[in-house]
């Protein structure tokens, strides 16, 4: 059997396949073949890691499953234990660590340097994960792989700085150690902090003079371990430090002979065993998670590629740095350069949080032809990828190198804003720019803000880093971030910075804070990815973990107490505090505008109540695609008068109380009506079986066995009358208690509901017609326009629709023209949320003006499930056993549900041509769905008010996929 090629280099591979390439690799080769300033290296393909895992896949898979069903952390460490016990049993491919052999030493010759050589200069590689999907900080890289005791010496002597050499030494083993050998870290962090506070110490003492010399010229400097001090301002201070980084390496050695054993100098056993754990990094915990709550399937992306890259090294000085450039701000939107520098230090301490880096314009200042440079390459790579780019990079003794290129993460307000100008600016069309908005970015563009009412004083300033408001109580930890929000509780994520380990508990939180980091930092990163308000870098909060509270300016915060963080503003408050929803305008506006002028769906609102109904016309609905009448019995005094009409034992006095009930609810018609003047408004009559009005039979019951108790009292005490009073209470309760075990039904949702209602008691539907009709007639005499659909829902059978219309409905519509003198344009339609409606729709079309698909019952029906009972009782072990792999009352089912949905409006349409078709469950405001009811040839959809804006996009888009021959899940 032939060997596979796995292994590829930059200027050769397609950057174009993510799939194989990662996304990493992918970029790595764009830049390389667009002539931009790359490291040379190879990659090595996601084939070759499906292969690795290929043997033990299976078992692998099936535990993957447990871990979906987020286990306690003991019950998840144990799984984790096993799966990597099964990936310690998987073999490379094979041949590939010989063509890994041969490529590196084809890479010795580009670079004309010697892999883990004692002599010359010695070639040191960065071994990196990429997927094809961005997956920020979810998989593992290995920096200054190659560095053994022999090369370090030859490093020193070839860069003639001793402090980097041992520092990228010291790194590499730190980072080897934790990701490769998965040792514990914190006997390492433990080392480093305590040499660290030692150097910085004897700085600001036995060094003094020479600290104050270096921040004359450098301000932002700050003594630590890991940032070298110029040596020609402090050479007192440099060898200390370089004293004291190799008493550090030797430190990490021995913990690594205790824990693993002696640590690896043969560069190719180094590079063999990296390869292996960033393929195992594909299986972390953190990246599984991540790939379960971001909905990353196999089809979108399925396992890691890995890049071998040749080292670059921003902590050679001051002349060097690292730092992460934005084409755009990714807070705001904004058409302007973005991003951090960090001078003399490598990417991990950017990301990581570890030192708080610098604005770009500090390095336009220090480096103007880089920062050039820089900025001329990211708009080039713009405009060939048509989005706002995020870029690494590192700068080397003055030369810029590019390390990775990658769609930016954004705000929603950003990717809204730079979705609209980059259409203006000619770089994507309008139809791409609409494809480029997640609806469910329009939908936390729409997150609250803190109430601009409320009178409150910040307790801490941190930076802005992903938007929305959000109040918890204070964790300190994410799994008890987890563990609390599973007990209902909402709870606010404390750190000082996170790591990639802490994602489970971003999920949980409604928030996140941190003492330390920038607006590149993983928090940051990873709160913008998720749509969570985060405030970053909050420097005044000191964190005490042991303490489990935080204290800042005097005060002291426990874990418990509630805070309030504003990631539009950075500010961070004491207790819970009240906020506000933020209006449609501007660059989403006119997004939406563009939505509305290709979607061929009409897009309506769920509305209930006049608030809702406003809301929806605010966010741009064409009208009310359900209103439920029922939502209108709330009140008391109405509820009271339709128990009455329940519990009536004659005809008559059931007309009188609905008479009485209607007069009740006609004002409530008539200012939802007034409010979506000009616009349609479907009115559901009354739809859930009648005994959900009524008090529950144990509760009467526990009334007459407390009026008995009180009888019996007042009769021993000789009270006549109020005995008498009572037994006459209990009688009138006693009646109720039978009447309404009379109503009991075995399964009352398919039982007295809906339009049998209507046949069984033409009256209700007589007098809630009539209070709809006159409403409507009221309107028009006052020169108002409203435009009333009335719906008779449950329906199953042709006949049904028949009997109200003629008994009840037309009667009603007739009897209120000729009392107010006015010409009513009613529609009767129907709700097709039955099996039987959906296959006779040719003959109910006949009898309607509109079909509109109730999905919620109509997922019930098919599937034969009860919503509750299923949800909370089954639902997820489908969900964790893949017998399903969505929830059908989430996501539309299109094999069977949808099925239904196709039948009904074709033959319906065929039947009759005038027929309109919509949607009002709870499926109208998925995007997915939306997708399927657009090729449907459904004619709109009614979702819930803050859902219309969602709406309105996932509809553009449908029509754009198919205008463009888009196939697949939506989202890819």
């Amino acid at each position: 059997m032939p060997v596979k090629n796995y292994v590829l280099w930059f200027e050769e591979a397609d950057w174009r396949d993510k799939k194989l390439l990662g996304g990493k690799g992918a970029s790595l080769a764009q830049m390389t073949q667009l002539g931009l300033p790359v490291p040379p290296g190879f990659l090595i393909t996601t084939e070759a890691c499906r292969d690795f895992y290929a043997a033990k896949r299976a078992e692998i898979d099936s535990l993957e499953r447990e871990l979906r069903r987020n286990p306690p952390p003991q019950v998840r460490d144990e799984i984790i234990k096993r799966i990597w016990s099964l990936i310690d049993q998987c073999d490379l491919p094979k041949g590939l660590m010989d063509s890994v052999r041969e490529h590196m030493k084809e890479l010795e010759r580009r670079t004309g340097k010697k892999f883990g050589s004692a002599e010359g200069v010695p070639l040191l590689v960065s071994v990196r994960s990429g997927a094809a999907l961005s997956m920020p900080g979810m998989m593992d890289t290995v920096l200054n792989l190659g560095l053994n005791d022999k090369s370090v010496i030859a490093l020193a002597r070839a860069t003639n700085n001793e402090w980097f050499a041992y520092d990228a030494y010291r790194r590499f083993i730190q980072m080897f150690a934790r990701i490769v050998l998965a040792l514990d870290e914190k006997p390492f962090a433990q080392a480093f902090d305590a040499k660290s506070e030692q150097f910085a110490r004897e700085a600001e003492t036995t060094y003094r003079d020479e600290l104050e010399a270096i921040r004359k010229v450098y301000p932002e400097y700050a003594p630590r371990l890991d940032a070298q001090p110029p040596r020609d301002l402090a050479p007192r201070m440099w060898q200390r430090s370089l004293e004291l980084i190799k008493e550090l390496v030797e430190e990490y050695k021995a913990l690594v002979k205790k824990m693993w054993g002696e640590f690896p100098q043969d560069p190719y056993v180094q590079l063999e065993l990296a390869i292996r754990a960033v393929f195992r990094s594909w299986m972390n915990p953190r990246a599984i998670f991540y790939r379960i709550a971001n909905n990353i399937t196999p089809e979108m992306a399925d396992c890691t590629a890995v890049n071998v890259v040749t080292m670059v090294f921003g902590n050679m000085g001051w002349d060097s740095g690292t730092g992460v450039y934005f084409t755009r701000d990714t807070a705001s939107g904004e058409n302007r350069p973005y991003g951090e520098f960090l001078p003399n230090a490598q990417g991990e301490d950017v990301v990581a949080g570890i030192r708080t880096p610098l604005n770009l314009e500090e390095l336009r200042k220090r480096m103007p032809n880089v920062y050039n440079q820089l900025i001329e390459a990211g708009k080039k790579l713009e405009a060939l990828n048509k989005d706002v780019m995020d870029i690494e990079f590192t700068i080397e003794r003055g030369k810029l190198y590019f390390l990775q290129n990658r769609a930016a993460k954004m705000t929603p307000l950003a990717r809204v804003r730079t979705a609209v100008e980059m259409a203006k600016e000619g770089i994507i069309t309008k139809e791409e720019a609409l494809l480029k908005v997640d609806p469910e970015q329009v939908r936390r563009l729409l997150y609250p803000t803190i109430d601009p009412k409320v009178k409150a004083t910040p307790i801490a300033k941190g930076l802005p880093a992903s938007p929305g408001a959000a109040s918890g109580q204070v964790v300190f930890d994410p799994d008890t971030a987890v563990e609390w929000a599973k007990q209902g509780k909402r709870v606010i994520l404390v750190r000082v910075e996170t790591k990639p380990d802490d994602v489970h508990g971003f999920y949980a939180a409604q928030g996140v804070l941190t003492s330390r980091g920038g607006f590149t930092s993983h928090a940051a990163i990873v709160a913008r990815a998720i749509g969570k308000p985060a405030v970053v870098g909050a420097e005044a909060i000191r964190i005490d973990y042991d303490r489990r509270q935080f204290e800042v300016n005097g005060k002291v915060v426990k874990e418990g107490d509630w805070v309030t963080i504003d990631g539009n503003s950075g500010s961070v408050y004491l207790g819970e505090l009240p906020t506000v929803t933020p209006e449609i305008g501007g660059w989403l506006d006119e997004l939406l505008r563009w939505a509305d002028e290709v979607r061929k769906l009409g897009v309506r609102a769920n509305a209930d109540v006049p608030e809702d109904a406003m809301m929806a016309r605010k966010f741009g609905a064409e009208g009310i695609g359900l209103l439920r009448i029922e939502r209108m019995f709330r009140r008391p005094e109405r509820l009271e008068a339709l128990r009455k009409v329940i519990l009536a034992e004659t005809d008559e006095e059931r007309e009188a109380h609905m008479r009485e009930l209607a007069d009740m609810i006609k004002p409530d018609f008539k200012e939802m009506f007034e409010i979506m003047d000009g616009k349609p408004v479907v009115v559901r009559l009354i739809d859930p079986p009648l005994h959900e009005f009524l008090p529950a039979g144990e509760e009467l019951l526990a009334q007459i066995y407390e009026l008995r108790e009180r009888k019996a009292k007042a009769e021993a005490e000789g009270r006549a009358s109020e005995a008498a009073e009572l037994q006459r209470k209990i009688e009138e309760v006693e009646r109720l208690y039978r009447r309404v075990k009379a109503l009991q039904e075995a399964n009352p949702m398919m039982g007295h509901r809906g339009v049998r209602v209507g046949v069984t008691y033409p009256t209700i539907y007589y007098h809630l017609t009539r209070a709809i009709a006159e409403a409507a007639a009221e309107l028009i005499k006052e020169g108002r326009h409203p435009v009333v659909e009335i719906m008779i829902p449950q329906v199953a059978e042709v006949n049904e629709i028949r009997f109200v219309k003629n008994n009840a409905v037309l009667p009603a519509l007739q009897d209120v023209e000729r009392r107010y003198g006015v010409k009513l344009d009613v529609k009767i339609g129907t709700m097709i949320e039955t099996v039987r409606a959906a296959l006779t729709a040719s003959e109910i079309a006949q009898e309607v003006d509109f079909f509109s698909f109730g999905t919620n019952d109509l997922t019930q029906a098919t599937f034969s499930f009860s919503r509750d009972d299923v949800e909370n009782k089954f639902m997820a072990q489908y969900l964790d056993k893949s017998i399903l792999s969505f929830d059908p009352f989430d996501r539309l089912d299109e094999k069977g549900v949808g099925r239904l949905v196709e039948i009904a409006t074709k033959e319906g349409k065929q039947a009759n041509q005038r027929l309109e078709v919509g949607v009002c469950g709870e499926h109208g405001g998925d995007p997915a769905s939306i997708n399927f009811f657009h090729g449907a040839g459904v004619d709109y959809v009614s979702a819930s008010p803050f859902r219309v804006p969602v709406a309105r996009l996932a509809a553009a888009q449908a029509a754009v996929r198919e205008k463009l021959g888009i196939k697949g899940p939506v989202g890819e």
